[in-house]
């Protein structure tokens, strides 16, 4: 059975269960359990204990990564959390760091969702123009190592009201199946699997939307 591993943060959250139901059958998924995995430094720091932790096969198929959400986070009005060549770096260094301890697995980065930067208060803040700078940053620093993409940013944009749960989530009905759908067709589609052929699950998933639905 192929092997996939999860590595992302509260977005991640949201669509593991829905992924990981979808593919039973056809493909064993490995998360790093409960963990935000935040910022791109944090990814780096804490990526080959995850795989230590949890046991995971050193002969993952795929591993669909994102980090970034946290690192354009800005805080009293402050700079992005991460510096945008600091962030490239990470990346950079993530992708290697996978590569040495998943030598077999072809790499997938997801690119950071869209937020409704209208909605949040006080002294967080999120903007999507530095979403797009930092998916940017990721593409242009990724793509000459081989690694591939998840568009999550396109399928959120201007996503409907009834996908959202705050400003920043999609931990509804609709939500999960915007951006765990995405997710799922993009794994099918490395993976060599019919996405429609799962079409019957996913009804059956959602007849009790509490059992995939996330964080």
């Amino acid at each position: 059975m192929k092997k996939v591993l999860l590595i992302g943060d509260s977005i991640r959250l949201g669509y593991e269960r829905y992924v990981t139901a979808m593919l039973e059958g056809v493909a064993t998924v490995y998360t790093p359990g409960d963990v935000n995995c935040g910022t791109a430094q944090f990814v780096l720091r804490w990526v080959h204990e995850w795989k230590r932790r949890g046991n995971f096969p050193d002969d993952m198929d795929i591993v669909h990564w994102n980090a970034g959400l946290w690192d354009v986070l800005r805080i009293h009005g402050d700079d992005t959390l991460s510096p945008p060549d600091f962030y490239a770096d990470m990346l950079k260094r993530i992708s290697e760091r996978l590569r040495l301890i998943f030598p077999k697995a072809k790499q997938v980065f997801a690119l950071s969702t869209w937020v409704q930067e209208n909605l949040y208060r006080g002294e967080y803040q999120r903007f999507n123009r530095d979403i797009d700078r930092f998916n940017e940053i990721a593409v242009k620093t990724l793509a000459p190592l081989g690694v591939e993409f998840d568009d999550l940013h396109s399928a959120t944009e201007n996503a409907p009201k009834e996908c959202w749960s705050d400003m920043t989530h999609f931990n509804t009905v609709d939500g999960i199946k915007l951006v765990g759908g995405q997710v799922v067709a993009c794994l099918c589609g490395h993976l060599g699997i019919d996405r429609s052929a799962l079409a019957e699950k996913e009804a059956e998933l959602f007849e009790i939307p509490e059992r995939i639905l996330g964080c």
